[in-house]
């Protein structure tokens, strides 16, 4: 479904992703982790198109993203960002209903099959009690639970987020997770996520991506990758500071 190959990316001069290879096959759910400033960002951009590789081949369901135009990719892949940040006063549901723009007809807009698609997101995300409200007023943890049923309308074969519980408190945090597990295992949707909480993704994802320095430094499962060694050497910290679960999900 993507697929990585001898990736580097730049900025300027500074090399941030560096010979990634990786591969993702459709309906897994894997998260990204690592230090600040290990390329897990920059890897989402480079496997959404939005930054171009300065060597290696991103290729999503088979094609290359470089030939891809934005409306193929958003057909393909939804992406939730870290933070965004509105221009405008737009309600909540109008949000939402940007998902359903790549499905859209170009000449008669919105069919109901759209609209229900948005209802539907909204219900299952669970920000229906923050219909008619303008998105720009919204806490940052409702703006991302909005984001996320935007991207749940998109209904795209793969769902990509950038930290998406980092402005939750704990409940959401926990009913985001479980929604992305529900989008997975019932959906049957592809999941790459950004997590900082090693606890949520060891619990939540039965693959885990580890980088450091813009490099793969460990790719499998969450008690192989999170290994004590690991974690003292790629975080500096003392291990028994993590609490990782006993008994994943997945």
């Amino acid at each position: 479904m993507l697929e990585l190959d001898d990736v580097t990316v730049a900025y300027h001069e500074r090399r941030v992703l560096i010979d990634v290879s990786v591969s993702v096959a459709a309906g897994e759910r894997i998260a990204l982790i690592g230090p600040n400033g290990a390329g897990k960002s920059t890897l989402l951009a480079a496997a959404s198109g939005l930054l171009r590789p300065l060597k290696g081949e991103v290729r999503l369901a088979g094609d290359p993203v470089r030939e891809l135009d934005r409306l193929d990719i958003a057909r393909r892949m939804a992406v939730v960002p870290g933070e965004a940040n509105l221009p405008f006063a737009t309600r909540v549901e109008d949000v939402v209903a940007l998902g359903r723009l790549p499905h859209e007809d170009p000449f008669r807009g919105a069919r109901p099959a759209d609209r229900a698609a948005t209802a539907a997101a909204i219900e299952r995300v669970g920000v229906g009690h923050l219909l008619g409200r303008d998105a720009r007023e919204l806490s940052l943890g409702e703006r991302q639970l909005v984001l996320i049923a935007l991207a749940v309308a998109q209904a795209a074969p793969v769902l990509v987020l950038d930290e998406p519980t980092v402005h939750l408190d704990l409940r959401h945090q926990v009913g985001a997770m479980e929604l992305l597990v529900d989008l997975n295992e019932r959906d049957g949707t592809t999941i790459i996520a950004v997590l900082h909480d090693l606890a949520l993704a060891a619990h939540f994802f039965p693959r885990l991506i580890m980088l450091d320095g813009g490099r793969i430094v460990a790719d499998g499962l969450p008690v192989d990758v999170l290994s004590p060694a690991r974690i003292l050497d790629v975080f500096g910290v003392d291990p028994t500071f993590v609490r990782l679960p006993v008994s994943p999900i997945g």
